[in-house]
């Protein structure tokens, strides 16, 4: 049995343990579909379809149609948060080099530049190799533009100043809601354990 399924029977028998139903068991079937782990009885129980809530069956549904990433794959929409990384990354250290012919007030401090700049660069390398973590932390850095831009709305005087903050939501926005797809195919990492 694969480490997924492994991880979804484990999760079933919680929720079947914490519900406090009792599924009769069957004989475990060649397959290994939705079966659980074996009970102490030698047999296994399948996962009561008829007892789940229907966002419940929606989201095992939505589960079941993904795909799983093949060696090497990375989703679009992944590969286009790795280039604007990447390019967030150029722009910062370029921006901060080139401060003085672009602006005149005062350069921001290094260590704060440079911090940034490492952490997107970080972030740029583990969205090309499709690491989770890197996906979830570009989606935590999404949220800034988008809560700085419903600040901005608020705050705008002229219908381009409203509507550029809406293009910022829209496009922000979007990009968030498909990482979401893209961070369920590349699934969380196992946590080895310690022992």
């Amino acid at each position: 049995m694969g480490s997924r399924e492994r991880r979804r029977a484990e999760r079933r028998k919680r929720k079947r343990r914490s519900a406090g139903r009792q599924a009769e068991p069957e004989p475990a079937a060649e397959n290994g579909g939705d079966l659980e782990p074996e009970p102490a009885g030698g047999a296994a129980a399948p996962l009561d379809v008829a007892s789940l809530s229907r966002s419940e069956q929606r989201d095992r549904e939505a589960r079941e149609a993904l795909e799983p990433l093949r060696e090497g794959e990375r989703p679009l929409v992944v590969t286009l948060a790795a280039a604007l990384a990447t390019l967030l990354f150029v722009a910062t250290l370029a921006g901060w080099g080139l401060w003085d012919l672009l602006r005149d007030d005062a350069r921001p401090p290094a260590p704060a530049v440079l911090l940034f700049a490492a952490i997107v660069g970080v972030m740029a390398v583990g969205l090309w190799g499709a690491r989770y973590w890197a996906v979830l932390g570009f989606q935590a850095l999404l949220l800034f533009p988008i809560l700085g831009s419903v600040l901005g709305i608020v705050q705008a005087t002229t219908i381009v100043q409203a509507l550029g903050n809406l293009v910022i939501i829209a496009v922000a926005g979007t990009l968030f809601y498909f990482m979401v797809r893209g961070l369920a195919r590349i699934q969380m990492p196992e946590r080895r354990d310690r022992g």
